[in-house]
Formats: C-alpha cells, sequence, structure tokens
C-alpha cells in the first residue's frame, strides 16, 4: 500500500509528486469504482509539530458503473484536496456529536506514516457524483426485460398503471 514516511519530511515544507500503476489499488477498490489508469498525487506536506497538512492533487480515471444503465463507464477525477493528518492518540473518540466544517479535513494516522492509498480511495468517492451517468440523456434499463434502452429498443408494455388514474381511464373509455 502506498505510504507517505513521516521520518523523511524534513523542514517545515516539503513537495512530494507520487504515481502509481493501478494494479497498486487493486486492494482497495470497491463495487462503486475502479482504477483504470496510473494514479498521480502531487501534493505539499506541511509539518507543524505532530501535524501533517497535505495540500495538493489526485488525478486519474475510473471506471464506474452508470446508476441507470449499470454499463462501465470512463470518469476522469482532478480533485484538489487539503487534510490535516493528526496522530491516532488526539482522536478522542468523543461518540456521536455534531462535526464543524473544519474537522471534515482531518484524518489520523498511526505510527511514522500516513496511508497515502487512504487518501486515494477517499478522494475517489468524494470525486464521484451521487449519480454517475454514463450520459445525461442515458436511457437506463427496461424495467420489464432487463434490456439497455441505449443499445436496442425492447417491446414491452408497462405493466402497472397508478390505480389513481383508473378514474380518468374511465373518462377516456366512455368516449
Amino acid at each position: 500500500m502506498p505510504q507517505l514516511e513521516l521520518k523523511t519530511i524534513s523542514g517545515d515544507q516539503v513537495h512530494e509528486a507520487r504515481t502509481w500503476r493501478a494494479e497498486a489499488f487493486a486492494g482497495i477498490e470497491q463495487e462503486e469504482f475502479h482504477f483504470v489508469d496510473e494514479v498521480q498525487l502531487d501534493f505539499d506536506v506541511h509539518k507543524a509539530a505532530d501535524e501533517y497538512r497535505l495540500v495538493g492533487r489526485l488525478v486519474t480515471n475510473l471506471d464506474v458503473p452508470c446508476s441507470r444503465c449499470l454499463e462501465l463507464f470512463r470518469f476522469h477525477v482532478e480533485m484538489p484536496f487539503d487534510v490535516l493528518y493528526l496522530p491516532q492518540n488526539r482522536n478522542r473518540g468523543d461518540g456521536e456529536r455534531e462535526i464543524d466544517e473544519e474537522e471534515l479535513g482531518v484524518a489520523f494516522h498511526q505510527g511514522d506514516a500516513i496511508d497515502l492509498g487512504q487518501l486515494v480511495r477517499e478522494q475517489s468517492y468524494l470525486a464521484l457524483p451521487m449519480k454517475p451517468l454514463c450520459e445525461e440523456a442515458c436511457h437506463g434499463l427496461c424495467p420489464q426485460c432487463g434490456t439497455n434502452l441505449n443499445v436496442t429498443v425492447c417491446s414491452c408494455e408497462p405493466v402497472w398503471t397508478d390505480p389513481r388514474l383508473e378514474p380518468l381511464k374511465q373518462l377516456r373509455s366512455d368516449q
């Protein structure tokens, strides 16, 4: 797993540029996406006592399933990030409480390394839209037969009708 060794950080600010092949992240992929191209991290490390702020950019391409048709499509990620890493022993674990906006960019590291694989995965999730679409005009799947309506047209007729519309159907058939 890609790591940033904290013992190698000398000075208050260090610039790092890392590139990994997609295979380096095979163990952390989820159903939501798969890395298909190299993963590039370009960031500055700002050190203050035992705190490390990583500010930079993630660039990669993901294969993501479309929310409508379930076909995989290529999604380009170019995500800026700003994450403050604190030692794990400063994680108080106060139970459930409301966090303020400052705390959203805080993560914890154990030992003398920061897990860059975890950073890449989190930033990839944050880059994804709530409902990824292969294209804005995606027609999705037929609810009866499951045919991808972007590829072919099926001959299925809608089976379910809204019972609230029955009185309107009666009016239409009376004419």
